[in-house]
């Protein structure tokens, strides 16, 4: 039997041609499936690098906290503050070329008849400075027209409702974010000795994050001692003197003894307003009670971040102005005052309930003062 020879097979020009097309697609599979591997480990890799860039991306995310409402949106486009800087209709442009926004902000609940006091001041309050936002109890808005600085404050109107409650539905803490001070006062005050810029100044040299303008002793309505002026200081804090239940000087004392202002004429900072707006009540429209809670407020301790401004001082008038409508008169009018003393103090009463129960059911809020009456206890 002969031995198999290839070189016969390969010696006929039909077998080279055969042989040469079995090449030809043998190297085309091969060139595929060598293609085919590179493909897939390419799309791998990419689906790899993708993956990793989705955990990376979830990782990152899952640490951002976003504002309720805002969950559908790119972050760059939400605005969480804003401000009361009145905006031009035609002309941005025209706006910026002003001098910067007011940096403070007085807000005032004021009545018709009062008109006068309130111009002067407001006129004290310098319009660089300060934003003025009224808010009228009584309806009328038209009767301020005359005021050259009437256009530019902000009017708001709700008929027979206190301060407190315009505080809470329109100085949300977001709103007013911009202001380092706002000035949450009443309209019966007179300011003849008194100068916001300068006591801005005092308020920032002492550290006081709550404040109040001491109140003239001769001529004001004076509801507390330690808020009445003391000549040649330039602020207080505290009260020394007995009261007839407990002495000043008592650790155990606070509130109206020391860390503590009337509601008349409060001055908040930018840092603790927002505290104070969360703790008025929605329904507490008078907020009694809540200046005993004030020291809360105070970023800190408020035996020192809490003071009186005796360098710059106003008068209270105690004006009666909320309470019965302009057809009241005499007896009828002084009903309806006795009506709301007696609901401002079931209010107080109310206020402390809900802070007693608050207080109770937050297992995880320690109590500052607590812990002040703890360290100075014997």
């Amino acid at each position: 039997m002969k031995d198999f020879d290839p070189a016969i097979i390969l010696s006929g020009p039909r077998n080279k041609s055969c042989f040469r097309s079995f090449f030809i697609v043998l190297s085309l599979i091969c060139g595929a499936y060598f293609a085919g591997n590179a493909l897939i480990a390419k799309e791998y890799s990419t689906v790899s690098v993708v993956g990793t860039k989705k955990n990376i991306k979830s990782t990152v995310c899952e640490g951002q906290s976003r504002h309720y409402g805002s969950e559908s949106l790119p972050k760059g486009i939400i605005v969480k503050q804003s401000n009361l800087e009145m905006q031009s209709l035609w002309n941005l442009k025209e706006n910026k070329r002003h001098s910067k926004p007011p940096s403070n902000l007085l807000a005032m609940a004021v009545g018709i008849k009062q008109k006068e006091m309130v111009n002067k001041i407001i006129e004290k309050f310098p319009s660089a400075e300060f934003v003025v936002m009224l808010f009228h109890y009584d309806g009328i808005v038209d009767g301020w027209r005359d005021f050259s600085w009437s256009d530019n404050a902000i009017h708001v109107s709700a008929m027979n409702q206190t301060k407190w409650w315009f505080a809470k539905r329109f100085l949300h803490p977001d709103i007013v974010a911009d202001y380092n001070y706002i000035f949450l006062w009443d309209e019966d005050l007179g300011v003849e000795n008194f100068d916001p810029q300068r006591y801005i100044s005092i308020v920032e040299e002492e550290g006081l994050e709550i404040s109040q303008p001491a109140l003239d002793r001769r001529q004001s309505t004076l509801n507390h001692h330690l808020t009445a002026r003391r000549t040649g200081s330039r602020v207080h804090r505290m009260y020394h003197k007995l009261t007839e239940n407990a002495s000043c000087d008592d650790p155990n004392i606070n509130s109206p003894c020391i860390g503590w202002v009337e509601m008349m004429a409060p001055v908040f900072s930018r840092k603790s307003w927002p505290c104070v707006w969360h703790m008025i009540q929605n329904d507490l429209i008078h907020a009694w009670g809540l200046d005993r809670k004030l020291g809360y407020c105070a970023q800190g301790d408020s035996s020192r971040n809490v003071g009186i401004v005796d360098a710059e001082y106003i008068v209270h008038f105690g004006l009666p102005t909320l309470g019965g409508s302009e057809s009241n008169q005499g007896s009828q009018r002084d009903h309806a005052r006795i009506k709301v003393r007696m609901e401002s103090y079931r209010e107080m009463e109310t206020f402390k309930r809900r802070w007693n129960k608050a207080k109770k059911k937050d297992k995880c809020w320690t109590d500052p003062y607590a812990q002040l009456t703890n360290q100075n206890s014997p």
